[in-house]
């Protein structure tokens, strides 16, 4: 699925930095994926789901293959991806940036 550069005609949440999107405002909408402003999908850096840092996107071993516009915008950086219970944090860090997922 593809973004689609529109005026919004809803009000909503930006996938990428969770602030609102206006109405009328231009963003990019996918069908069952969301908004987000279009300067957010300029982002080339992903922000760790967990501790809100970077997520390395440069030295990722999948680089070569994300396509970072395109992502659930939801990584998690090395730091984070090492330690004990990392999926539990990342869960959480998710369900924090997506109350729906509570």
């Amino acid at each position: 699925m593809s973004w689609r550069r529109m005026p919004m005609r809803f009000p909503g949440t930006c996938t990428v930095c969770g602030k609102g999107i206006a109405a009328g405002e231009m963003g990019l909408w996918a069908r069952g994926l969301g908004v987000k402003h279009e300067e957010c999908a300029a982002v080339r850096e992903l922000a760790c789901a967990v501790c809100g840092g970077p997520a390395g996107c440069a030295g990722c071993e999948f680089a070569d293959s994300c396509d970072i516009p395109n992502v659930s915008q939801l990584c998690i950086c090395r730091g984070c991806g090492e330690g004990r219970g990392a999926l539990a944090s990342y869960l959480d860090g998710a369900r924090e940036r997506f109350p729906a997922l509570r």
